[in-house]
């Protein structure tokens, strides 16, 4: 991904997304911050591209998803591990070509489990959008956690 993001700010592409592509892409982040608030799993899916176009690597096993039924069950998956969960995307970094764009934040989640055990998790997303019929939809998302070389263990609560 970082090979790719690289590729295009050297091809001679504007650093910044034009003016209306950032505006467009940066107001998609409200209301997926709003679905994934609702534990609204079909309202979020609205976001990604249909079908098999879709490949996501997540925080969470397995190595990655493969379409869009697959990570629709993710999400069915992991709201239903949770009573309340919020997300707040800060940092939101945009980059277009007005046919791809690549967007980068850090991702804070809270919110409470089954068993009522409050949770804090700071992840870092990078998204790569492509505009499919005139509307800007996720093609690849990586959701990560920085991971202690000493431990081997993920760095969760970490702050920006």
């Amino acid at each position: 991904m970082l090979a790719v993001m690289a590729l295009v700010l050297s091809s001679g592409l504007p650093a910044r997304a034009a003016g209306s592509d950032e505006a467009q892409i940066r107001k998609l982040y409200e209301p997926w911050a709003a679905a994934f608030d609702a534990k609204d799993t079909e309202a979020i899916m609205k976001f990604y591209a249909p079908g098999e176009a879709l490949l996501v690597f997540d925080v969470i096993p397995p190595l990655q998803y493969v379409g869009a039924d697959a990570y629709r069950k993710d999400w069915r998956d992991f709201f239903g591990g949770y009573k309340t969960v919020k997300v707040e995307v800060e940092q939101l970094g945009v980059v277009s070509d007005g046919r791809l764009a690549f967007t980068h934040s850090i991702q804070r989640v809270t919110g409470t489990d089954l068993h009522g055990k409050p949770i804090d998790v700071t992840l870092r997303v990078t998204d790569c959008l492509k505009k499919i019929k005139g509307k800007w939809l996720i093609v690849h998302e990586h959701v990560s956690a920085p991971i202690n070389l000493e431990t081997g263990k993920a760095e969760l609560a970490l702050q920006p």
